[in-house]
């Protein structure tokens, strides 16, 4: 899966997703950091690449419908910190096969998943 984590998760998600066999290009990579949203959004999709971010713009699933762009994955734990965010992702990384976001909109909660499908 190509992946593009926004600049406010942490920089070792790069690495765990590499890990896990994605293809990983990060904002901060394309000189991205401090755009406005759309643009990052954009060059998302410009790279067949799926959206990874914690940042509540991209979560009207109204604007950002499934089928409309490569995927977009908003991550919404209640304590968000460097640890926590890593230690779900590398929970959901083993136990779903995110390759089937393709093109969807999905929500990582604490214990809960949700991916709505084009």
């Amino acid at each position: 899966m190509r992946i593009k984590p926004d600049e406010n998760l942490p920089a070792e998600i790069t690495e765990l997703f590499a890990s896990f066999n994605h293809e990983v290009d990060t904002v901060q990579g394309e000189s991205l950091v401090g755009f406005p949203d759309e643009a990052v959004f954009r060059a998302a999709g410009a790279s067949g690449r799926m959206l990874f971010t914690q940042d509540l713009d991209f979560s009207d699933i109204r604007k950002f419908r499934p089928g409309t762009h490569p995927g977009l994955v908003l991550i919404r734990l209640r304590d968000p910190n460097r640890r926590r965010i890593i230690e779900r992702m590398r929970q959901v990384l083993q136990t779903e096969s995110i390759d089937g976001w393709s093109q969807c909109f999905v929500v990582i909660g604490g214990t809960k998943l949700r991916v709505r499908n084009p």
